[in-house]
């Protein structure tokens, strides 16, 4: 697969570089510009990221960064077998809890939410830094949810985490999830003020707690681009919309009516 000049392999993160040193120099960096390639597709185009990702791995599987990122694009594409076998091999080599959550969500995926649910319980769990803590009690409610078990999950999800009024990068997702939670379970009123508290905190775009809340309250949204497309047949090729004398009347005349 062919990789633009520009991307040189240097874009890759420290660590990851730290990790490719025990390869020969160029071979590290064809591998780093696969990933950097990984990197870059995984969020647009998961399909094209996989297939970077199943070329470093070729080039380089005994690298514990390299199993990863391959574990990231098979889960980005929902290859939920491959990816849990990915992460088991980059755990095996790093010797970390980081991944945990990512594999429980697998078991879910796979349709395994019992096996979520139960590595929940694993003391991996308390080794995991907050964020990952919050990502693991994530993954069980979404268990606890597969199951049919909609009270406990929103359980589940009730925390000091999710009390408190300070802001981190996990923060809209926790009270997206218990927001969704609370409304499938019928509970609207409680719904629409942890959607609204969600969107407050997701400043990055995260989640659609805009669209949920606009949703609840009815409002439709008129799709502006369907709209211009309109616009531009009726002015035959032209670019600009031109209204004589007659159409404002008319145009009055339907604005009056709306109002009546």
């Amino acid at each position: 697969m062919p990789i633009p000049p520009e991307v040189t392999g240097e874009e890759i993160d420290p660590d990851v570089r730290q990790e490719l040193m025990s390869l020969p120099k160029g071979l590290a960096e064809e591998v780093s510009r696969n990933l950097v390639m990984v990197a870059q597709l995984i969020d647009e185009d998961p399909e094209k990221a996989y297939g970077y990702s199943r070329i470093a791995l070729r080039l380089a599987s005994r690298v514990a960064a390299v199993r990863e990122a391959a574990g990231f694009a098979a889960y980005a594409t929902q290859k939920y077998s491959e990816a849990l076998a990915e992460f088991r091999a980059a755990r095996r080599m790093s010797g970390g809890v980081e991944l945990w959550p990512v594999m429980a969500d697998c078991e879910r995926g796979l349709g395994r939410p019992e096996r979520a649910l139960a590595m929940a319980g694993e003391p991996e769990v308390q080794k995991l830094d907050k964020a990952g803590q919050v990502e693991m009690r994530l993954v069980a409610a979404g268990a606890r949810r597969d199951m049919g078990q909609l009270d406990a999950a929103i359980v589940t999800l009730q925390s000091p985490e999710l009390a408190s009024s300070a802001v981190h990068p996990w923060t809209a997702r926790l009270r997206y999830a218990y927001a969704d939670a609370l409304l499938a379970a019928g509970r609207e009123r409680e719904a629409r003020e942890w959607f609204a508290k969600a969107l407050e905190a997701d400043k990055d775009g995260a989640t659609d707690a805009s669209d949920r809340l606009a949703e609840m309250d009815g409002v439709e949204f008129v799709d502006a681009i369907d709209e211009s497309e309109d616009e531009s047949e009726e002015s035959q090729g032209s670019g600009v919309v031109e209204l004589d004398d007659e159409d404002d009347e008319d145009d009055e005349d339907d604005r009056d009516g709306d109002k009546g």
